[in-house]
């Protein structure tokens, strides 16, 4: 949760910079940058260590296996994303053209992978259960985080949408930085909430 509180944080003081309008990423671009990239790269390393951790946790099943891999998929991305920029775009750095480099491509497509990764995780783990959990909060989980992974992708998309009709002008300024941050505020309260059941009660795959 403290990445999305940083990013916040970092656009809200960056003149020029909407959280309505500008994704995460154009944090990237401007005379903080070495924020994003740090936030990033460490958010992404934490993330990748918690998936190690979530193999422990998990014995049988499906769960144990593409669980954590996708998890790991999530946090290895970030740190990608950290170290390849994103390019300017939508008046953000204010004052530079808006252009399109392999490594604004790249970055693209790394954005792509984490948001379906975290999505998939969310729909895997969603039959884990505590040793000990009643029905009711089995079921729970399970509606949760369903709910959390159609959320991220579904956010992500709209996202994506958004910034296509803002770049046309056909809709200005779209919400697509509102919209990228509601899938990752989406996807981190999962990973959240999947911690504190880790940390409750050992968690056992339905599916054992």
């Amino acid at each position: 949760m403290i990445m999305p509180v940083l990013l916040w944080a970092d656009g809200a003081t960056r003149p020029g910079y909407s959280l309505w309008h500008h994704g995460a990423s154009q944090l990237g671009t401007g005379d903080r940058a070495w924020l994003l990239v740090l936030n990033f790269v460490v958010g992404g390393l934490l993330l990748m260590a918690f998936a190690a951790g979530l193999r422990q946790a998990l014995r049988h099943g499906r769960g144990p296996t593409w669980g954590p891999i996708l998890v790991a998929l999530a946090g290895a991305s970030l740190v990608v994303a950290g170290l390849v920029p994103t390019d300017p775009a939508l008046g953000y750095p204010p004052g530079q053209p808006a252009v399109v480099t392999v490594a604004g491509r790249i970055h693209g497509l790394i954005g792509l992978v984490l948001f379906a990764a975290l999505s998939a995780a969310a729909f895997v783990l969603a039959r884990t259960r505590t040793g000990d959990a009643h029905m009711d909060t089995r079921r729970g989980w399970t509606t949760y985080s369903r709910i959390s992974g159609v959320l991220v992708i579904a956010f992500s998309f709209a996202a994506g949408i958004a910034y296509r009709l803002d770049v046309q002008d056909i809709w200005r300024p779209a919400p697509a930085g509102l919209l990228e941050h509601a899938a990752l505020l989406a996807g981190f309260c999962w990973i959240i909430a999947l911690a504190v059941r880790l940390l409750r009660k050992p968690i056992i795959d339905e599916d054992a």
